[in-house]
């Protein structure tokens, strides 16, 4: 009714209303929004077929078009196996599509941002999808609530991807025989939630006019010549990115001895002595008690000397190459820096400028003070060490000058690390890698080698 009497409004000035006293109200509400054609047979002239537009597609398909480009691809199969068997589970599962799109979506942010989607934030995807499709009262969630999950639990660019590849219907035709129409959300009074994406770029737009801030970067005459020029004899680090390194060790030094110190003290109700204050969190978690709760701190025995940071343990198969074969010990060059012992790409293989070869690690040990430690690597003492991180874990125990060693790691060293390190009188604090940030921890693990202290001079016009 609502909509008939909008379609007279338009032809009429005055218009007639007979209905009963019930209707009246819901009527009335209705009239204050374009309402749908109602459902029945119509006549229709101009009718015709049309090809949708790409643009339209993305949008006003009722179905997330990865879904349904996978269910017409498997049309066929899936058909006759409905027909054998018409009870079976249905092989064509929601939420399984869901996860290939996650993990089709991971690959492409690989290629086109260089970063790599985490197990945990796949995790924390999935559970935040299900959690925010639960509070709307829906079974499983739909296109939008995948694209704001999949925003929020890794970033903005890989929501772009979800949406891309989500929205991206295939069978698409560049110059199709029928008319082509494009329609919008809006036109078929659609649901429809905006969504915006922050994307970072890692590379600027092409400038109509090259300014180069000093001078230009020289470039491969030939492909191959910055490697043939390579030597290896006199390497050295770039000292921005030990900074980075240095000032790393010095914060982790810094969090390890908060997590002893908060494993090292006890809250009890107070008697008769603050002793090292009032514990506010607990008294106001037992403030129904009408007790006050105070900390008591033991003392520490030494610091942190030593930091042990592990990427990839590298445990290849045996008919595997190792992925960071290289094996290096670094003295530090003044009283700033600490000396390191690390696993990593081999140098001299990717270059970004002449001289500067990039290289990635695997895991490396800083000990502090400088100047003290003999190449880890060929020292028999460490053989008993069965992979490279429990060498670089017996060294920092070795050289550590401390009482404690910090271990960060996917995985807790094993209980016979502890044993060595009780009988040198001094203790492992295991930290897990996923506690601190993802985006910092790939920042360090890219480092650069110099082909010599010349080299540092052009370096930062490269790096």
């Amino acid at each position: 009714m609502a909509y008939h009497l909008q379609r007279l409004r338009k032809k009429h000035q005055r218009i007639l209303f007979v209905c009963g006293i019930s209707h009246y109200p819901r009527i009335m509400a209705l009239l204050s929004s374009t309402q749908a054609q109602p459902i029945g047979r119509q006549r229709r002239d101009g009718v015709i077929l049309a090809h949708l537009h790409e643009r339209s597609s993305r949008e006003i398909m009722s179905e997330i078009p990865y879904l349904a480009a996978a269910f017409e691809t498997q049309r066929h199969e899936l058909l006759t196996l409905w027909r054998e068997q018409p009870d079976g589970s249905p092989p064509l599962d929601r939420l399984n599509q869901h996860e290939t799109l996650f993990q089709d979506a991971a690959r492409q942010h690989l290629q086109n941002s260089q970063e790599e989607v985490t197990l945990q934030q796949l995790a924390v995807l999935r559970r935040f999808a299900r959690n925010y499709a639960l509070v709307q009262g829906f079974l499983a969630p739909d296109f939008y609530q995948l694209v704001v999950a999949a925003r929020g639990a890794v970033d903005d660019n890989y929501g772009y991807e979800i949406w891309d590849l989500g929205s991206r219907y295939p069978w698409q035709e560049e110059n199709p025989t029928l008319p082509t129409i494009e329609l919008r959300g809006e036109d078929l009074f659609l649901n429809q939630k905006k969504i915006r994406f922050h994307r970072r770029f890692s590379t600027m737009r092409r400038r109509l006019v090259p300014v180069p801030a000093k001078k230009r970067r020289s470039q491969e005459q030939r492909p191959g010549e910055w490697q043939r020029q390579w030597q290896g004899h006199m390497i050295c680090s770039y000292p921005p990115e030990d900074i980075v390194i240095e000032g790393w060790g010095h914060y982790i030094k810094k969090k390890a001895g908060q997590i002893l110190a908060a494993e090292n003290s006890r809250t009890v109700p107070f008697t008769s002595s603050l002793m090292d204050g009032i514990d506010l969190r607990e008294t106001i978690r037992n403030w129904h008690e009408g007790k006050l709760y105070v900390k008591e701190n033991w003392s520490l025995r030494g610091k942190v000397g030593s930091v042990v940071l592990i990427f990839d343990e590298d445990l290849p198969a045996e008919s595997e190459a190792e992925r960071f074969p290289w094996r290096v010990t670094w003295l530090g060059e003044h009283e700033q820096e600490s000396d390191m012992a690390f696993y990593a790409t081999p140098s001299g293989q990717h270059f970004v400028g002449p001289g500067i070869s990039r290289c990635q690690y695997g895991g490396f040990m800083l000990t502090y003070p400088p100047m003290r430690v003999y190449d880890i690597w060929q020292d028999s003492f460490f053989d008993i060490a069965s992979t490279k991180s429990e060498r670089l874990l017996l060294a920092a125990i070795d050289y550590c000058e401390q009482a404690q060693i910090a271990y960060i790691a996917a995985k807790p060293p094993r209980s016979w690390c502890h044993t060595v390190a009780s009988r040198y009188r001094k203790k492992i604090i295991y930290l897990p890698i996923g506690m601190f940030s993802p985006v910092f921890l790939k920042k360090i693990r890219t480092f650069h080698v110099l082909d010599g202290h010349h080299v540092r001079e052009v370096a930062g016009e490269y790096i």
